[in-house]
């Protein structure tokens, strides 16, 4: 009597331990299909945010494709803002593409190599845009 209540004993032990044992399973296959999704999410969103920043960047250098003004036909006028060259205005020599005439609002000192106009800047350092 006494071996059979201890194998009844075990046996509902190890029907108990089963069952747990299956409830873990369960338990771990759901948060591991939860964390299948998350990262097939995360993975769909960088691949969003990705093409995003392709869009903006082509944009971008789609934006600044300026073309270098042409040499005014009137010499005593900028080429960028038509000023008129006087005393108080100087005239400085584009020193790279257009070689146009410019004051000095309109280019931008390159040191040593003189000025050019904002757009030849641009076009030479297009991060300063």
């Amino acid at each position: 009597a006494r071996a059979r209540q201890d194998g009844e004993r075990w046996a509902s032990a190890l029907q108990r331990a089963q069952r747990e044992a299956l409830e873990r399973e369960a338990t771990r296959g759901a948060e591991q299909a939860r964390q299948q999704e998350l990262i097939r999410d995360m993975k769909q969103r960088l691949l969003e945010l990705l093409r995003e920043k392709d869009a903006l960047w082509q944009k971008t250098e789609g934006i600044d494709t300026p073309v270098p003004s042409p040499v005014p036909r009137d010499p005593g006028l900028c080429a960028r803002c038509h000023k008129d060259f006087r005393l108080l205005s100087r005239r400085y020599n584009c020193s790279r593409l257009c070689q146009g005439k410019v004051c000095h609002t309109c280019s931008m000192d390159m040191g040593k190599h003189g000025r050019c106009c904002l757009i030849c800047y641009q076009q030479r350092h297009p991060q300063a845009t």
